[in-house]
């Protein structure tokens, strides 16, 4: 008597027509997981440290400069253009400071959230 070798069977799942979903950040995102909520975490915590230096930077260079005129008095005394120069650089020198000050805030943001899209489009 001779074995017959069992016969085969093809094993196949219920779900073998059904489209695999590709998790990603934004998916993840989107869903409001605990993942997301970490991504979208990391992007507000980014802004608000880019903003608090932003500020300390504008306290420090326009808040210090009533504090220099009393530290050195001799600015007080030189005129400039027929003015103070304190009242020049309260009323003139700070302008352009605050315009550089957001234009680099804006071109910082940009590029956090540029960071945060390449991560979360990556496939």
């Amino acid at each position: 008597m001779t074995e017959q070798p069992p016969r085969r069977v093809r094993v196949t799942s219920e779900r073998s027509g059904a489209v695999r979903r590709r998790v990603t950040a934004r998916s993840e995102i989107d869903a409001q997981t605990q993942l997301g909520e970490i991504y979208m975490t990391s992007l507000l915590r980014a802004q608000l440290r880019l903003a608090g230096l932003v500020i300390v930077a504008l306290a420090v260079l326009v808040g210090g400069l009533p504090v220099a005129f009393r530290l050195l008095p001799g600015l007080m005394s030189r005129d400039v253009l027929g003015m103070p120069l304190s009242w020049v650089l309260l009323a003139f020198a700070v302008y352009p400071l605050l315009f550089l000050l957001g234009w680099l805030y804006v071109r910082a943001a940009e590029r956090n959230e540029r960071d945060f899209a390449d991560v979360v489009d990556r496939p």
